[in-house]
């Protein structure tokens, strides 16, 4: 049925309008006031309104009614209406009026007008879903950027309010085994016994979702996180009986927690899907989170042990040292024939024993070398030297003990007479090794060869197991290999060589034993050098223990100066940072021409590299951080900018990265 307003002093009208629509309601008015009331309380669909109409003002009139869910119907008759009047008003139709043609107006208006609210309504509940849509794919976005469950938890909570408006949320999660906590959200505060009911419901919805529940959650330990919105009124008991959607955080039978929101207008079925659609979003990032938890304690676990083993093998190292000492000196004594005549059998076994404490104090001193490598302590200093004196000092030095096997070391110098930035006592050490080693496993009667010549980078061979150690090196390298002809390695054991404590099983290996440390050492000291270590090996033919290290140049010094400079960062427990500046050669030539910018404290430790119009410059700060590199920043943006005419339109890039204790590293560009 159709409600109609009639305003009209007109009675043969209101006769017309009431026949015409017999079977509506027709409600007929002149009185402003109650005119608008009916308008209030019985919500007509269509006012009829006379234009001939003396005790009312239409321009005003008109401009109220319009603000109505209603059609606005004039008859228009002998008085004339301005704009004002007719820009409000939907429908016309003139005095004296027509049944005929004033019903079709009528329906014709009204199936419209509903044509144009279902419109509206289906536009409304469009807006909504892409609204929730645009909630659901930012809250996603958010979810992937992070692994921090309490994280995790506000943005699925954030995302369910945006997009459906709960009055209160509770939602329980476990911070650690020990540490379940109830997160609830609201708009207004709650009462304490409300709060009580929430603690008692979370529990038994717990307990009720698990046959076996992990943890034993009670009223005592359970910890309540409260966020509420305004104070101006309190929940009670009532906000429990406001419609509700709940829904556990499970994956693959793993129980994160669950949430249960409440609200006063009931939720739709799309609202349950949003829902039920946040809540799938968070369980694989809060899996991840807890994979996260768990891989850092336990490296935190592996951490210590490892800093616990590395003490307890200097401690026991140090402590091993003392008395050998003692004993080697004694036996020394008794050797010189100071302690008196010895007959050839006790001088047999005293050499013996001084042979075996030389051996032990050697294992000693690689495990004291392997801790304090793998602490960040080993001390390196590197300064620009040729190989070949190091090789043949060695070659002097091993060539008695070669001599004890009727065995020969041959060295064939490269003639390139590079230099290269090392530590030369660290590079004996590794050359000592290596060629110990061959003398170790080389038949008697043999020969060593040793060899040294300048290659690229590109130009290296080498088994596909060392890949990974050697395919970042690029430039030129001084290539050292010492060749023996003893009993090799088979293929499948190359790529345990280099491990700690492995010595590759066979007989020969079983009668020269050794600590095993030796190789690994020799890996780190080559790492450390920004260069590499391999070999390779025939079974029965011998074995090539390969190493190089870079040519001398800047960025050769450079790295290695800064590998320098971090380890005594990471000695003294402070940081240094390594800051790169790019831009094109014209802007750095400029900078570098800027002494009170990038003095000779910035350009201590610097390097500079071209790339066609680019040029990069990096630059090491010792006690540096993040700060720092952003005052520098800061200092070459404001030079620039001051100084257009000298830079011109200059675009800069930066990055810097933190070395020391606490290796933290970031980058802006």
């Amino acid at each position: 049925m159709t409600k109609f307003l009639l305003i009209s002093e007109d009675s043969k009208q209101e006769e017309i309008i009431k026949s015409a629509f017999s079977s509506d309601e027709v409600i007929c008015c002149v009185d402003e006031t109650m005119i608008f009331d009916v308008l209030k309380v019985e919500e007509p669909d269509v006012v009829i309104l006379d234009g001939d109409i003396e005790s009312l003002e239409l321009k005003h009139l008109c401009r109220k009614i319009k603000t109505f869910p209603v059609i606005i119907l004039l008859i228009i008759g002998k008085k004339k209406h301005n704009k004002d009047v007719t820009h409000n008003v939907n429908l016309f139709i003139k005095a004296p009026v027509d049944k005929q043609l004033l019903i079709p107006t009528i329906e014709s208006a009204i199936k419209t007008r509903q044509s144009l609210l279902k419109m509206t309504k289906s536009n409304q509940e469009l807006a909504a879903s892409l609204y929730q849509l645009n909630v659901l794919y930012n809250t996603s976005s958010q979810l992937a950027g992070s692994l921090d469950k309490d994280k995790l938890i506000k943005i699925m909570i954030e995302g369910i309010e945006k997009s459906l408006n709960f009055e209160l949320s509770c939602t329980l999660m476990f911070r650690s085994e020990r540490e379940p906590i109830l997160i609830i959200n609201s708009l207004y505060k709650i009462s304490d016994r409300l709060l009580e009911a929430l603690k008692l419901r979370a529990i038994l919805s717990y307990k009720s979702m698990l046959k076996d529940p992990p943890y034993d959650i009670k009223i005592g330990n359970l910890k309540i996180e409260k966020n509420i919105k305004h104070n101006i009124q309190e929940y009670d008991f009532s906000v429990l009986r406001f419609d509700n959607l709940f829904a556990p955080i499970v994956l693959n039978d793993e129980f994160f927690g669950f949430t249960e929101i409440y609200r006063e207008k009931p939720f739709s079925t799309e609202d349950a899907t949003v829902f039920q659609t946040l809540i799938q979003q968070v369980t694989i990032p809060l899996q991840s989170a807890s994979f996260t938890q768990e891989l850092k304690a336990t490296n935190r676990k592996l951490q210590k042990l490892e800093r616990l083993k590395s003490e307890f093998i200097s401690i026991v190292s140090h402590e091993l040292r003392t008395p050998l000492t003692a004993i080697k000196n004694a036996m020394d004594i008794i050797l010189s024939g100071k302690a008196g005549d010895m007959t050839e059998n006790i001088e047999k076994f005293v050499s013996m024993g001084k042979r075996n404490a030389i051996r032990l104090s050697g294992i000693i001193n690689d495990l004291l070398d392997i801790s304090k490598i793998e602490a960040g302590k080993m001390d390196f200093k590197f300064e620009l030297i040729h190989v070949e004196p190091v090789i043949e000092y060695v070659k002097s030095n091993l060539s008695e003990v070669a001599a004890e096997k009727n065995l020969k070391i041959n060295y064939t110098p490269s003639g390139d007479n590079v230099e290269v930035y090392a530590d030369s006592n660290r590079l004996e050490q590794v050359l000592t090794n290596l060629v110990s080693n061959a003398i170790k496993f080389t038949p008697e009667a043999g020969e060593i060869e040793i060899s040294s010549k300048v290659v690229n980078a590109r130009e290296l061979q080498y088994d596909n197991c060392f890949e990974e150690d050697i395919k970042r090196l690029q430039g030129n390298y001084l290539l050292v290999c010492v060749e023996d002809h003893g009993i090799g390695i088979e293929r499948k054991d190359l790529n345990h060589v280099f491990d700690k404590f492995a010595q590759i099983e066979n007989s020969l290996s079983r009668k020269v034993g050794g600590s095993g440390l030796g190789l690994p050492i020799a890996r780190q000291l080559m790492e450390a050098h920004n260069g590499a270590i391999w070999c390779d090996s025939e079974i029965n033919k011998g074995s090539k223990f390969y190493f190089v290290i870079p040519i001398a140049n800047d960025k050769s010094n450079f790295l290695m100066i800064r590998k320098q400079l971090a380890q005594k960062a990471r000695s003294n427990g402070t940081t240094l940072a390594v800051i790169q500046i790019k831009s094109t050669n014209k802007v750095i030539e400029n900078l570098l021409k800027e002494n009170n910018l990038l003095n000779k404290t910035y350009m201590a430790n610097s390097l500079i590299e071209k790339e066609g119009a680019m040029t990069t410059l990096s630059l090491i700060l010792m006690d540096g951080d993040k700060p720092s590199a952003e005052f520098l920043k800061k200092k070459i943006e404001s030079v620039t900018e001051q100084n257009k005419e000298l830079y011109g339109k200059c675009d800069i890039m930066y990055s810097y990265e933190i070395e020391g204790d606490r290796h933290e590293k970031d980058s802006n560009s």
